[in-house]
């Protein structure tokens, strides 16, 4: 939704998290379904696998919602609300 690195000078002007906003849990799509495929892989670890689908998930949320396919990051700088009647 809002993650957006700018820069200045080839300085990153959000240097930490109060200046990087981050997508919130109340904000991501209520289920997001995780599959693991059983592979001769070896393990490295599941602690995030959720996450990368979270912003698919969270674009086509958006586009039911309001008809507009959103394509680019940061997703906040491009909603356009229509105030709803009725």
């Amino acid at each position: 939704m809002y993650s957006e690195l700018t820069f200045e000078n080839v300085t990153p002007n959000e240097t930490n998290f109060d200046r990087y906003q981050l997508m919130r849990h109340s904000q991501a799509p209520e289920e997001i379904e995780v599959f693991f495929v059983k592979n001769d892989i070896a393990h490295n670890g599941v602690g995030e696998p959720g996450l990368p689908p979270a912003i698919g998930a969270l674009a086509n949320a958006l586009y039911k919602a309001t008809g507009q396919r959103l394509t680019e990051l940061p997703f906040g700088n491009q909603i356009r609300v229509k105030k709803l009647v009725g």
